[in-house]
């Protein structure tokens, strides 16, 4: 398997909605996969196809234990239920290293989606599979965890980011 590039926030293509899924072949699959090795390798526990450059509606995720994978490829999906409290916790995300808020999401979701087979699942989540599932389904939308904080915490992240690149972009001339 690939290790893909994780593009990083101010990348257009992560604030851009994505197309859904019209056929599952060997090349959807095959993106699956390496996402799924470039997720591991990050190391995180969840990844969109937007955040590799390909603007589709798949993620991947997986919440194993240590050592343990239980990976779901999830295709197309959608919030079907969701419930009606929401639970506030520190978010990070991989096209935006090292940075943290505190984000409100739903406790409880229902999502509906194509498994890599074609088949339709139904997950109902809470706690932390419940928040990955959200934020994923947010990078297929194009929101980015940094649009549910203030503006100005959204402001202070992009300029660290923005700061940091900087910084590697003169270390490596």
């Amino acid at each position: 398997m690939a290790i893909l590039d994780i593009i990083e926030a101010p990348d257009r293509r992560l604030t851009t909605k994505s197309a859904p899924v019209e056929r599952i072949d060997a090349e959807l699959v095959d993106l699956l996969e390496h996402m799924l090795e470039t997720m591991y390798a990050a190391p995180g526990i969840g990844l969109a196809a937007p955040q590799v450059g390909v603007l589709r509606r798949v993620f991947v995720a997986d919440l194993g234990g240590e050592g343990e994978r239980a990976p779901i490829h999830v295709i197309n999906p959608e919030i079907i239920a969701r419930s009606e409290t929401v639970n506030i916790a520190e978010e990070g995300c991989l096209s935006l290293p090292k940075q943290f808020g505190e984000v409100a999401r739903f406790d409880q979701v229902r999502v509906r989606f194509l498994d890599r087979d074609g088949a339709t699942q139904e997950i109902e989540a809470n706690g932390l599979l419940a928040r990955c599932l959200q934020h994923e389904i947010d990078h297929l939308e194009g929101i980015l965890f940094v649009d549910h904080l203030s503006a100005l915490k959204r402001t202070m992240i992009l300029r660290r980011l923005a700061k940091a690149k900087r910084a590697q972009q003169r270390e490596s001339v």
